[in-house]
């Protein structure tokens, strides 16, 4: 088994060592149930442009592209519905219109869709697993986040006041704290702009009940349970995906270049083939059954070690986590890289810092920077930016 970039073959295959294999296979004989559907990326970057395909041991070399795990692929049933043969799962493929939480509940209790009446609305790790990092979010050009050849995604309309990105998909996924104006927020995918946020039940400028866009899915009801075992050793094995994790974080805030230095150069429990995770691999370990605010813990499992950092007003907080993804958007679009947040997804507005996407919410911070520059305030929610963020490394893959 090997992990290869169909493109740069001869120069950037890895071999998966005989202990992964047989970890992987020993993982595949108790059922994986979470197959992660790959990002999409073939293209590779360093702090702020594409270059060519770096080879091991030089710099920016373990990034997404060097690992493609489990091709995306997708059946259009021709009723309809499109299946996901990676996840197992079968998608609506058209959401309508947007609507609010009690709608979607309903239509999904209603729904005979392609003849079956198991609908319903998807966690946001099911969610998410439809994410492709291909998407690019900039001023004048939109490509979105989803394989539109399967699924039909709108973008925001214009002629009512919208943004292109006001076009997200709220999840099932509930967030235990509380966000914005103590706002009660779903968790959503904009497929559009490419990020994982909280989204409040209240339209903060109607005040009225929010409405935004669902996508109903049925089959594989364990898809994103995570299946962990502390294998005592400094190692986290998640059965469920096959994905083995180290325990600790890198201790210390890295730019994007030396987090993939620190798990590139990792020896733990006598592997060697560790590497920086790509975004859907770092947000399978996302508990969103916990949080700062409702259980005074990380969004993590417990069997991990988390860091804890202090916010810019002096208050306890977890770090954000960087991943081995470009994140193409904004003014610079090869300059950013995705991170996940297992604490409060801070922002500051109106001169308040405040949990403004809850913890497990997915953004993306500038590659590189002087660290005495940070943190920053970026956007219209004030997202703050760390740019040395921490790092947890992985092996393995999703079969």
């Amino acid at each position: 088994m090997m992990f290869t970039n169909s493109m740069h073959t001869s120069a950037c295959a890895i071999s998966l060592s005989t202990a992964l294999m047989a970890s992987t296979l020993a993982a595949s004989a108790s059922g994986i149930t979470t197959r992660i559907p790959d990002t999409g990326v073939t293209t590779y970057y360093d702090e702020n442009s594409r270059i060519s395909a770096p080879s091991q041991g030089r710099a920016f070399f373990g990034q997404d592209a060097h690992f493609r795990i489990s091709e995306p692929s997708y059946a259009n049933n021709g009723d309809g519905t499109i299946t996901d043969r990676v996840t197992g799962l079968m998608w609506e493929q058209s959401m309508g219109a947007k609507m609010t939480m009690q709608e979607a509940v309903k239509k999904a209790n209603r729904s005979r869709l392609g003849g079956h009446s198991d609908w319903r609305i998807p966690t946001v790790t099911e969610l998410y697993s439809l994410i492709q990092f291909t998407g690019r979010n900039g001023r004048n050009a939109h490509t979105p986040f989803i394989d539109t050849g399967y699924f039909q995604q709108p973008f925001g309309n214009a002629s009512r006041g919208e943004r292109p990105i006001d076009a997200q998909t709220w999840s099932a996924t509930e967030y235990g704290g509380r966000t914005m104006n103590n706002d009660h927020s779903y968790f959503g995918v904009n497929f559009i702009d490419g990020r994982i946020k909280a989204y409040p039940t209240i339209d903060p400028r109607s005040r009225g009940a929010n409405r935004l866009y669902f996508r109903m899915v049925r089959g594989n009801p364990n898809y994103g349970d995570s299946d962990l075992v502390n294998a005592g050793n400094g190692t986290i094995l998640d059965r469920a995906t096959g994905l083995m994790w180290a325990k600790d974080d890198s201790h210390e805030g890295l730019d994007w270049q030396a987090a993939l230095e620190y798990c590139n150069d990792m020896q733990l429990s006598g592997h060697s083939d560790w590497r920086l995770p790509n975004a859907k691999e770092l947000q399978s370990i996302v508990d969103y059954n916990r949080a700062p605010a409702s259980t005074g813990s990380a969004a993590i499992s417990r069997l991990f070690n988390i860091s804890v950092i202090r916010d810019p007003s002096g208050r306890k907080n977890y770090p954000q986590t960087w991943t081995s993804t470009t994140h193409l958007d904004g003014r610079d679009p090869e300059a950013s890289a995705v991170y996940i947040c297992f604490g409060e997804c801070q922002g500051r507005m109106r001169g308040r810092l405040m949990d403004a996407h809850g913890a497990g919410a997915q953004r993306s911070d500038p590659k590189s920077g002087n660290a005495r520059d940070y943190p920053q305030y970026f956007g219209p929610q004030g997202d703050i930016r760390y740019v040395y963020n921490y790092a947890r490394c992985v092996r393995g893959a999703s079969r």
